[in-house]
């Protein structure tokens, strides 16, 4: 079996640098995303109850950021050729 790039310190350091940089972007755009959302809420709805608000946030910031996490890994494991290291068909 082939060595994984990301066994190598300063190359790994980068690629979960650059995955660091892309959640929080991400987290980012999450918070704005919630934000506009309870606008939109606020001003569609009232203020029916603060639980609709909460589990509008919960439910939209889970789902985006557990998306870009699982998104992210995955191009980490392929830019980094690491899904290369670890094929065994050999």
């Amino acid at each position: 079996m082939n060595r994984s790039p990301l066994e190598n310190p300063e190359l790994a350091a980068i690629a979960w640098g650059r995955y660091k940089r892309l959640m929080r972007n991400w987290a980012l755009v999450t918070l704005v995303v919630c934000v506009g959302l309870i606008v939109y809420l606020a001003l569609e709805f009232g203020l029916p109850s603060i639980h609709l608000y909460i589990a509008t946030v919960l439910g939209t910031a889970g789902f985006m950021m557990l998306t870009v996490a699982l998104m992210a890994l995955l191009f980490l494991s392929s830019g980094t050729g690491h899904d290369e290291a670890v094929d065994e068909r050999d």
